[in-house]
């Protein structure tokens, strides 16, 4: 029997919810009231959300030549809509950090996932993309969904963690052989569930085969390839055993030369482990 992904998501919404403050935020940048002033009120409403943000911004993240010690000026140096989607990337964090889980480590998973989300950051760096947060949130997204699935359904996760380690193959391939779906699909569904950018939806559903984006294969081949990166440099583990092969068109459609790949590794593993402690803490 194959399981039900509608079982997966039927709770999801109490168990987890995007965060108020995000949705406030996103109203607020969509309306004429994105004012750096209304904006650090929405966010300064939340201490602990705020003392997190201040963290991140005066990570190796930035970098930045001062101290930024307010919510005012992070938005100002920063921008609105990236410390919006900081604020998404570090509350749903800490909103899954109590999900009992089996079969994975939570700090390892989330180690992957923000590893996956700076290295997809650096990669869109290069396209002087105007808000290159976004590519961060969609990459330390991309495998929410197992979260989901071992939480839920332990029964059915043991069973494809316990065929994919016997067999030689793929976490994802071995899902949708044993239920039917993978945590991609269960990962875009949320997304859906939360109301989130349908950019977000499509990057998660595809992340494993790129070249299937209809809208954001662009997009989708950052995260595809910063998958893949940070599997091979062996930062955290979402629960995959395999590292798993770049798809030649993705890196064809990002437009990169190979040559700037040692300086992208180089800037992950200087990133990832102080951006890793201030998103945690």
């Amino acid at each position: 029997m194959k399981a039900d992904l509608q079982y997966l998501l039927s709770d999801m919404d109490k168990l987890s919810s995007v965060p108020d403050v995000y949705i406030q935020l996103d109203e607020a940048i969509r309306s004429s009231r994105a004012s750096a002033g209304h904006i650090s009120s929405i966010i300064s409403q939340d201490s602990s959300l705020s003392v997190r943000l201040l963290k991140i911004v005066n990570s190796a993240f930035y970098s930045f030549p001062r101290h930024i010690d307010t919510i005012s000026r992070a938005v100002i140096v920063v921008g609105t809509q990236q410390l919006r989607d900081l604020a998404l990337a570090t509350s749903i964090i800490n909103t899954f950090k109590n999900i009992p889980v089996q079969f994975i480590t939570m700090d390892s998973f989330w180690k992957h996932s923000i590893a996956c989300g700076v290295a997809s950051r650096i990669i869109a760096s290069y396209f002087k993309e105007p808000n290159i947060e976004r590519y961060f949130v969609a990459g330390m997204l991309h495998d929410i969904g197992r979260l989901i699935i071992v939480s839920k359904i332990p029964e059915y996760a043991e069973r494809v963690f316990s065929l994919a380690a016997a067999s030689a193959t793929p976490l994802y391939k071995v899902e949708r052989e044993v239920l039917g779906f993978d945590h991609a699909k269960v990962g875009s569904a949320l997304i859906q569930l939360w109301k989130l950018p349908k950019s977000f939806e499509e990057i998660i559903l595809f992340h494993h085969n790129p070249t299937n984006a209809k809208q954001f294969e662009l997009e989708t081949s950052v995260i595809h390839i910063a998958d893949a990166i940070v599997h091979a440099m062996s930062l955290g583990n979402s629960g995959e055993l395999f590292v798993p092969p770049i798809n030649e068109k993705a890196w064809t459609t990002i437009g990169l030369s190979i040559d700037v790949l040692p300086n992208i590794i180089n800037l992950i593993d200087k990133q990832v482990n102080d951006v890793f402690i201030r998103f945690n803490t």
